[in-house]
């Protein structure tokens, strides 16, 4: 099999967060600007928190869901790694 016909295989850059990672963050960030505004200006804003919680079971019972492929895609299109506080081209 000549390298041509081999299947291209992203791998994340080293020391890039993993995508349930990234998640994780983004859930919990949502989840406290949804309460903020849901303490400070309406309490419709606790939509926000459910639309998280259903966004994480989805993840969790499919392997996959709507921000986890939205993530995964914007990784690959532009190349950009989430750094764990190192700059790409540094070394360490």
């Amino acid at each position: 099999m000549s390298t041509a016909q081999l299947p291209l295989k992203l791998t994340p850059a080293p020391g890039a967060w993993p995508t349930s990672r990234i998640l994780f963050a983004l859930a919990g960030t949502v989840t406290l600007v949804s309460a903020t505004l849901a303490a400070t200006v309406s309490l419709w804003f606790l939509l926000l928190a459910a639309l998280v919680g259903l966004n994480q079971f989805i993840h969790v019972t499919a392997g996959a869901s709507p921000a986890s492929l939205l993530i995964d895609r914007l990784r690959s299109a532009t190349g950009v790694s989430i750094m764990l506080g190192r700059d790409q081209n540094k070394e360490t």
